[in-house]
């Protein structure tokens, strides 16, 4: 299995950079944008492509993977039995269509059930983040550290406006006391980035009560190698093949949120 494992995840780092190679390449032609459930949920042409490239190597290569993307190319996936490889071919559309940059290309390896390879690229800016599961992370070829306790009220949380204002999902007043007690809040559009922002220690705990599998599944398996904490604002473990609510943070600083500030929301 470790070779394997060593043998995937080398395919996975070509593949990867490939792609990035091909998005930066569009950064000079216009897109094809169009929305999807509402009109600021934006796919492009380029999503699917990118989705469409992986699916095909992947294919050839492993034809007994099984693939979940979230343009919808990849298998109908019920269970994690096997391996599973879980994409995002652009997290972060809409930062990608207006500013082009702040996304990420996003791969989570699982196998029957178990994340043991992660992949997020920056591809602005060329950082490959990647993990095999009990080796450590590293951003191209640097080590990142272990993460360390922080304070409430020294942390910086990544929390999207959006849950501190009037919205249809949960009662805007829950999150309202952590954001006062945390020294502050940022928000970058693209799940992957702030997971990443996480396991490198630039944000200390990173909040939101949705996303998709494709959002998390890479993010998650570097978080726990470095020692932090990713649950769903319950405090239980994610249920990787659904939609989940999410909170990643630091040693220590999860469990004291979770105790002083989420026990009693109705998540």
């Amino acid at each position: 299995m470790e070779w394997n494992l060593k043998e995937i995840d080398t395919y996975a780092k070509k593949w990867i950079r490939e792609a990035g190679d091909h998005i930066r390449a569009s950064f000079s032609k216009t897109l094809n944008v169009t929305s999807k459930s509402n009109p600021n949920d934006l796919v492009t042409d380029l999503d699917k492509a990118t989705e469409q490239f992986f699916i095909k190597k992947i294919k050839e290569t492993y034809p007994d993977h099984k693939i979940i993307g979230e343009e919808g190319y990849g298998d109908n996936v019920t269970d994690l039995t096997g391996t599973v490889w879980i994409i995002d071919p652009i997290d972060g559309t809409m930062n990608f269509v207006h500013q082009q940059r702040n996304f990420a290309i996003s791969i989570g390896i699982y196998f029957d059930g178990e994340g043991l390879i992660g992949l997020i690229y920056d591809v602005v800016h060329d950082e490959l983040y990647h993990c095999i599961k009990g080796n450590g992370v590293y951003l191209n070829e640097k080590p990142i550290p272990k993460l360390t306790e922080a304070k409430i009220s020294e942390a910086i949380i990544a929390l999207n406006a959006t849950w501190v204002a009037p919205n249809k999902r949960i009662d805007h007043q829950l999150l309202l006391p952590l954001v006062k007690d945390v020294r502050g809040t940022r928000s970058y559009g693209s799940a992957a980035m702030e997971m990443v922002y996480v396991a490198t220690g630039r944000i200390d705990a990173y909040i939101t009560p949705r996303l998709a599998p494709w959002d998390i599944a890479a993010g998650i398996i570097m978080i726990k190698e470095l020692g932090g904490k990713a649950t769903n604002l319950r405090g239980e473990e994610v249920d990787i093949l659904k939609q989940n609510s999410l909170f990643a943070a630091k040693p220590g600083l999860h469990g004291y949120i979770l105790r002083n500030y989420l026990k009693d929301g109705k998540w």
